[in-house]
């Protein structure tokens, strides 16, 4: 195995320092009842900050955003949820380590009917009315919803700046409201809002300038995005680098400082031409520092079929590949979920004996507190 060393380097960029490389990714465990993080929740985090962690990334949390959520007990990050973050940004720091919340609007990932909404609820709100390409079964969004979204998820950056987190995330991945935007397949919109790639971004750059003029320029914004969608996990944003690069351009304009690129497989070319993977590509045309995520540690991907829904279990797998990219200056960070599940102190194990010391993950273990 080749030395880790450099998975246990510190970071730093304009706004952010890191002790390490190692940031946990964000993960969805429906465990708060209510919409509020409880005592247990406190636990989860510290256990992990406790562990070696350098970044926490919590799950997915839901800003004050008309139809944001969708899912059962998913904690919100508005209201009295707030009380609860604080706790737990209290305990990580405590413990050493350093948090940023996930923002996340389900987008048309709410279905009408859907028993995850609760009766009479609206359907998602999209872009253009389409969770789907060529489906029409969703709510159109109004210019003046979209400026409220725009507003709520500021909103929630500036909570996050004052609970005393430190950074924030924005989810932009995966086929949810912000990635629909993104996506030409469900953004047929004709207005500011839609058209070409600049301007589908549109939405998530005025997410980020209105942030901005709420915290200013030195609390860190990361942004999430992905190529593939759980929709059709073929999508592409952009087919080649120059396209991906009037994709970020403006992003990086508004002022985005770290992009976590996700991937269900880390190791995989984006490009022909290069062995590169989507973070690799991201910081070579941004300048910008990037996370990497996707299967690390593990023999099996994120979702290895069709129908197996989400953190699928997965054996212990060598990290030599993850190790030689970061050495390389590929990427800057490296962002693990499932093993950090099964492994509260992944990152300490890994920095004291390679990954011959982590236990499997089973996918029953992602409901449970440990």
């Amino acid at each position: 195995m080749a030395s880790t060393d450099v998975l246990f380097r510190p970071f730093e960029s304009r706004n952010l320092t890191l002790k390490n490389r190692v940031v946990m990714a964000p993960m969805t465990r429906n465990m708060c009842p209510d919409h509020v993080p409880g005592a247990d929740v406190v636990e989860y985090y510290r256990r992990r900050a406790e562990g070696g962690v350098g970044l926490i990334i919590t799950e997915g949390t839901h800003p004050g955003v008309a139809a944001a959520e969708g899912y059962l007990n998913v904690p919100f990050f508005h209201g009295a949820a707030l009380e609860g973050w604080a706790e737990v940004v209290k305990a990580v720091h405590g413990a050493g380590g350093k948090i940023a919340p996930q923002l996340w609007h389900v987008g048309g990932m709410r279905g009408s009917g859907d028993l995850r909404v609760k009766e009479g609820d609206v359907p998602g709100h999209t872009p253009s009315g389409m969770n789907v390409p060529g489906k029409s079964n969703r709510h159109t969004m109004t210019d003046a919803e979209v400026q409220d979204a725009v507003d709520g998820f500021a909103a929630g950056v500036q909570a996050a700046s004052e609970l005393g987190f430190d950074a924030v995330e924005l989810h932009g991945a995966h086929g949810y409201l912000l990635d629909q935007f993104f996506w030409d397949g469900t953004n047929q919109r004709e207005d500011r809002w839609g058209g070409t790639p600049a301007r589908r971004g549109e939405f998530v750059a005025e997410i980020v300038k209105a942030s901005r003029q709420r915290v200013g320029a030195d609390f860190p914004i990361i942004l999430r995005y992905s190529q593939w969608k759980q929709q059709d996990f073929s999508a592409r944003l952009a087919e080649t680098p120059d396209a991906l690069e009037a994709f970020l351009t403006p992003l990086v304009d508004a002022g985005v400082d770290l992009f976590h690129c996700s991937q269900r497989r880390f190791w995989e070319p984006e490009f022909e031409g290069s062995d590169l993977n989507l973070a690799g590509w991201t910081r070579k045309l941004s300048g910008v520092p990037t996370i990497t995520v996707g299967s690390i540690s593990l023999d099996r991907d994120f979702i290895p079929e069709p129908g197996e829904g989400f953190f699928s279990g997965g054996g212990i797998a060598s990290i030599d590949r993850l190790l030689e990219s970061l050495e390389r200056g590929d990427f800057d960070l490296a962002a693990v979920g499932r093993a950090l599940i099964a492994n509260p102190d992944w990152a300490n194990k890994v920095q004291a004996g390679g990954v011959d010391a982590l236990h499997p993950y089973e996918k029953e273990m992602l409901l449970k507190l440990a």
